[in-house]
């Protein structure tokens, strides 16, 4: 598997994922948020690649990432949308795309933040090196930043968070199998 950041606005590459392969595949379309990708071993080396989403579906991608500033804090990055196609959902793309996202934009801001809205992904977040703390957007999401210096402390409550809505019995299940933090996933090498 390749990692690679491909653009940042206003000149962000426009992917086109197939939508019944990938949730929140249309936000990625656009022109307004920066990508990183997960892809296939090879495709990063493809002439042409990526390609503009009116050319060409893009073959070999697993996961994507969107990216753009904070329109709050011009020292704060955020991960806008995180898709893993569906085939290979629970393989630790998702964790890892967000560790090397993360990474590269630690170079350019102070800090980067995700907003998750289930327990699955706050759980991948925190293993890409997110932390709880403790704010909230809306009824459901749960900010976590990186660098998060009470990281670990904060893990549980995070979990706890999600314990106070309905969930599904996977859900639930998932929930009542955490005993502490996961390990944390190593950012992969990108090769762009």
């Amino acid at each position: 598997m390749q990692f690679a950041v491909l653009g940042a606005p206003p000149d962000a590459p426009r992917i086109r994922l197939d939508w019944r392969r990938f949730r929140y595949a249309g936000k990625f379309v656009t022109r307004d948020a920066g990508k990183a990708v997960a892809v296939e071993d090879g495709v990063l080396e493809r002439a042409g690649w990526p390609p503009d989403a009116r050319d060409a579906e893009a073959e070999g991608v697993l996961g994507a990432v969107s990216f753009s500033p904070s329109r709050d804090d011009a020292d704060t990055a955020v991960l806008r949308y995180v898709t893993v196609r569906d085939d290979r959902r629970g393989d630790g793309i998702g964790a890892r795309l967000c560790a090397f996202a993360a990474d590269r934009l630690l170079g350019a801001h102070e800090r980067v933040r995700i907003d998750v809205n289930n327990p699955y992904a706050y759980e991948a977040a925190y293993k890409a090196g997110f932390g709880y703390t403790g704010e909230r957007v809306g009824r459901h999401e749960l900010t976590l930043v990186r660098p998060c210096a009470a990281r670990a402390e904060n893990y549980s409550a995070g979990l706890d968070a999600y314990r106070e809505r309905g969930l599904t019995p996977d859900e639930v299940a998932f929930l009542d199998a955490r005993d502490g933090p996961p390990d944390v996933v190593d950012a992969p090498e990108g090769e762009r």
